[in-house]
């Protein structure tokens, strides 16, 4: 039988470019992965009612790669994959002891991601990518081009855009994340243009499960690098700055379907607490 969970859950909240988790060793929760459920998480996450985050991230052991990790967005959902919650799951196992300075392997339900340690930034081998539409049909009536289709782990629209600040990114976003053509589940929408000046592109994403603009989003961020690269716009590696001012650079093969893409970019603690939960 299930212990019930804790009155007092430690936690440390953390972010990959703006991207904030809340991580959590799964030995705090006594049982595991199944004391912990989708309203709780929810809750944690609410950014009034709660610590605040676009999501939760339970690390543990694994029994065949260094450790795992579960992925849950802030509305309580469990995700497949998060590529800057990957890279802050490599700082919280280094924290834990269960990886070293010279990284490891993570098992995440999109597959193993291998990460490593470069001073500050931390880079992680996503799974390779799935799917990748140039043109995908959609039936929602928009004023955009052309729209792009790849799972990096998770779905993702790409949209290239002259003027993204001009982007209705909730309105847009909310739309096309629930159109037809990706039933049932739905996909992540970023917009992307080339850097006014400089040799990177800007980019804004719309997460399911958050159901709002994040500061950024890794599997995001590297869906639009292979896309860039696929329509002959952007060499690898490709620098991409998010909303939040940061940058993740990512390397592609687009030449080659297997290749795991490598997305590099900050992973930092910012605070540790415990959070008290209800009786």
């Amino acid at each position: 039988m299930s212990r019930e969970l804790p009155r007092e859950l430690p936690f440390v909240k953390m972010h990959g470019a703006g991207n904030d988790f809340l991580m959590v060793s799964r030995g705090e929760l006594g049982t595991g992965i199944d004391a912990l459920d989708g309203a709780l998480v929810a809750r944690l996450c609410d950014r009034r009612r709660g610590v605040g985050a676009d999501g939760l991230i339970l690390i543990g052991p694994d029994t065949d790669q260094d450790f795992a990790m579960a992925y849950y967005n802030s509305d309580g959902g469990e995700a497949e994959m998060c590529g800057n919650g990957a890279r802050c799951a490599f700082v919280f196992a280094r924290r834990t002891g269960l990886v070293g300075e010279g990284g490891g392997v993570c098992a995440t339900a999109s597959g193993p991601v291998a990460g490593r340690f470069d001073g500050e930034a931390v880079s992680v081998d996503l799974t390779p990518p799935r799917d990748l539409c140039l043109d995908v049909p959609v039936e929602t009536d928009h004023p955009f081009g052309r729209l792009h289709a790849v799972n990096t782990g998770v779905p993702h629209l790409v949209v290239p855009v002259d003027d993204l600040e001009a982007v209705e990114v909730p309105r847009w976003g909310r739309t096309l994340r629930h159109d037809p053509a990706f039933a049932p589940g739905g996909t992540n929408v970023n917009w992307v243009m080339p850097q006014a000046y400089g040799d990177a592109w800007l980019v804004r994403t719309y997460e399911r499960g958050v159901e709002a603009e994040t500061l950024a989003c890794g599997t995001g961020a590297t869906a639009a690098a292979l896309v860039l690269a696929a329509l002959g716009l952007a060499d690898s590696p490709v620098d991409l700055l998010t909303r939040g001012g940061d940058r993740l650079t990512i390397a592609v093969r687009p030449g080659d379907p297997g290749a795991c893409p490598r997305l590099t970019g900050p992973a930092v603690e910012v605070f540790s607490g415990r959070v008290i939960l209800d009786e």
